[in-house]
């Protein structure tokens, strides 16, 4: 597990599956991309298949901004999936965009502060430039 810090402060934990705690007493929501964490907490669970991008892109840009403000406003949030890596990363980089970082440089970043392997393939790549596009945030 990694937390997370965006430029404006913002924390986030970020976490593999394996990783997973039942009852971690810090943790408030979680925003998970794998239906295998099966949270028993305060959650918003995604479908986005491994190694790909949402099901629905609407649904996944929704879900992101709300856990997003959550932890802005010091709600301690998780995001998590099935390694922590493609699909958590393509949310941390939705999320550092929200935080002010251009969308251009956002896999970047989030491969700089989470993990090398953050963000898997050129369609989540592209996801979050479109997800920049769907907010209307470019990191300015």
């Amino acid at each position: 597990m990694r937390e997370v810090r965006f430029p404006d402060g913002t924390v986030v934990r970020a976490a593999a599956l394996d990783e997973r705690e039942v009852n971690a007493a810090w943790r408030q929501h979680g925003l998970y991309l794998d239906a295998r964490w099966s949270p028993t907490w305060p959650a918003q669970l995604v479908d986005w298949p491994d190694l790909a991008t949402p099901s629905d892109d609407r649904a996944a840009t929704e879900a992101i901004q709300h856990a997003f403000a959550l932890a802005a406003d010091g709600t301690h949030v998780e995001v998590g999936c099935l390694a922590g890596r493609g699909r958590t990363g393509t949310v941390l980089a939705c999320m550092a965009v929200l935080a002010g970082v251009p969308a251009a440089g956002a896999v970047d970043w989030v491969r700089r502060h989470h993990t090398p392997g953050a963000v898997e393939g050129s369609a989540q790549e592209a996801w979050v430039l479109a997800f920049a596009e769907r907010v209307g945030a470019d990191g300015q």
